[in-house]
C-alpha cells in the first residue's frame, strides 16, 4: 500500500516550525512524525505539503493511496483501523479526518462520497506549536515502547548513579560516564553514538538523539528531548530540540521548541512563568494575535537557522520565527519575525545573502551541504514573512 502523510488544517497554527517542513517532520517524542507513522506501518512514507516545500519533500501517488493527517500521531488501535481501510472510506474523530483511502488524485477530495468510520479512542494530537513541548512526556513514552520492545540496552556504566534503569535505554556506540540518571518518572533514552558527559544530572522523560550531546554538568528535567546531532547544556526543561541545533551553554531553556540550526548563545535564559502567574498568551501566524495557551508554563518557540547572542533573555512565551538573529541586552518583543536582526533597542532585516552566509558555515560544520534546494524554500519564507518586518 502507498502510504501518504499530509498537513491537515493545523500547518499555519504550527508555524514557524511548518515554514521550513511538513507537519510529518515535527520532533516529538524521541521521533519525528513521519518516523512513527512508518515503524508502526512498516512501509516508507511521502508527503502532500505546501508546493514551495514539495522539491524537497515529494509525493509519491499510485492509482491507490491511504492518506493520512499527520497532525495525529499513530497509536495500535488508529493504525490497525487505517490498514483496514478499504477505497472510498475514511476515519474521523468528530468532523476532523484522520486517513482515507483514495482512488482519485488529492487535489480536492470529496468526502460526502465517502463512507465514515469514527474513532473514538484515545489519541495524541498536535494542534498547536505548544503541543509539541506539553504532549512530548506522553509522546516519549509511546516511542521508547515501540523502539526498544523486545531488544537489550548497550550497557551502563557503572560509574553513573542509575534510578529504575529497566527504564533506560542505551543504543549501541552511546556513552555516558559519571552521570545521575533517574528514570522514574519517564524514560531515558540515548540514541545511537550520543553522549552524555560527565556530571550530568538527568530525570526522565529524555530523548538524545543519533551523535547528540549532553555537555558536563547539565541539568535536565524532563520531559525533554534533543534531536539527533543536537548540543545540550546548562538548566534544561520540558524542551524540544529538533536537530542540529545547539544550547551548549550554562543558562536556562524551559517550557520550548527549537527547530533545526538554531545557536543559544552562553548563558541566555528564557522566561517560563509570568511573575503574575496567568496564563500565557503566544502569537499565532493563523490568527495574527495572541493566542490563549491555557498553559502557566510556556517559554520560546524559536524557529529554523535563527540564533541568539550571550546574555540574551527572552520574555514568557516568545515566539521568533526563521533565520533571525537576536542580541544585546533587555528583552526583546515576544515576537520576532523571520530575517530579523537586532533586539530589544530594534530590528532591521536581515537579508538571506547574509543568513545564507551563516547557515552555510553552520552547515558544513556538521558535514551538511546547504544546497539550492534549502535556499529556495528559505527565499520563499523570507518573502512571505516580509509583512511582519517593519523596516
Amino acid at each position: 500500500m502507498n502510504y501518504i502523510l499530509f498537513d491537515g488544517t493545523v500547518r499555519n497554527a504550527l508555524l514557524p516550525f511548518t515554514f521550513t517542513r511538513p507537519v510529518a517532520e515535527i520532533r516529538i517524542g524521541i521521533l519525528t512524525v513521519r518516523e512513527k507513522w512508518e515503524k508502526f506501518l512498516g512501509f516508507t512514507t511521502t508527503t502532500i505539503t505546501e508546493e514551495y516545500l514539495s522539491e524537497k519533500y515529494p509525493m509519491v501517488e499510485l492509482e491507490e493511496n491511504i492518506l493520512i493527517n499527520a497532525s495525529f500521531l499513530p497509536n495500535d488501535a488508529l493504525v490497525e483501523l487505517v490498514k483496514k481501510l478499504k477505497p472510498n472510506e475514511a476515519i474521523f474523530q468528530k468532523e476532523e479526518i484522520i486517513a482515507f483511502y483514495s482512488l482519485e488524485t488529492q487535489e480536492d477530495p470529496d468526502f460526502s462520497k465517502y463512507k465514515a468510520i469514527e474513532y473514538e479512542g484515545d489519541i495524541l494530537r498536535i494542534e498547536n506549536t505548544w503541543d509539541i513541548f506539553s504532549k512530548n512526556g506522553k509522546a516519549m513514552e509511546a516511542d521508547f515502547k515501540i523502539l526498544t520492545e523486545g531488544r537489550k540496552s548497550a550497557p551502563i556504566s557503572k560509574t553513573n548513579t542509575v534510578f529504575n534503569p529497566k527504564n533506560i535505554f542505551l543504543e549501541e556506540g552511546a556513552k555516558v560516564e559519571c552521570s545521575i540518571l533517574n528514570a522514574n518518572d519517564g524514560p531515558i533514552y540515548i540514541g545511537k553514538d550520543a553522549e552524555v558527559m560527565e556530571g550530568c544530572i538527568i530525570r526522565g522523560g529524555f530523548a538524545l538523539g543519533e551523535h547528540a550531546v549532553v555537555k558536563m554538568g547539565a541539568k535536565i528535567y524532563g520531559p525533554t528531548t534533543a534531536g539527533p546531532h543536537c548540543r545540550i547544556g546548562g538548566e534544561v526543561n520540558n524542551s524540544v530540540l529538533f536537530s542540529y541545533s545547539n544550547k551548549g551553554h550554562d543558562g536556562f531553556l524551559g517550557n520550548a521548541v527549537l527547530g533545526e540550526w538554531c545557536n543559544i548563545g552562553a548563558d541566555s535564559n528564557n522566561s517560563n512563568l509570568k511573575n503574575n502567574y496567568e496564563p500565557v498568551r503566544l502569537w499565532s501566524y493563523e490568527t495574527e494575535g495572541f493566542a490563549k495557551t491555557g498553559l502557566q508554563f510556556c517559554g520560546l518557540m524559536m524557529g529554523d537557522h535563527s540564533k541568539c547572542g550571550i546574555n540574551t533573555m527572552f520574555n514568557t512565551g516568545t515566539v521568533i520565527g526563521v533565520s533571525a538573529n537576536i542580541f544585546g541586552s533587555g528583552f526583546p518583543r515576544n515576537f520576532v519575525p523571520s530575517y530579523s536582526w537586532g533586539g530589544a533597542s530594534g530590528f532591521t532585516t536581515y537579508l538571506p545573502k547574509k543568513a545564507f552566509e551563516t547557515a552555510r558555515i553552520m552547515m558544513e560544520r556538521r558535514g551538511v551541504e546547504f544546497d539550492e534546494i534549502e535556499a529556495n524554500i528559505l527565499n520563499h519564507v523570507f518573502e512571505e514573512t516580509k509583512k511582519w518586518r517593519k523596516d
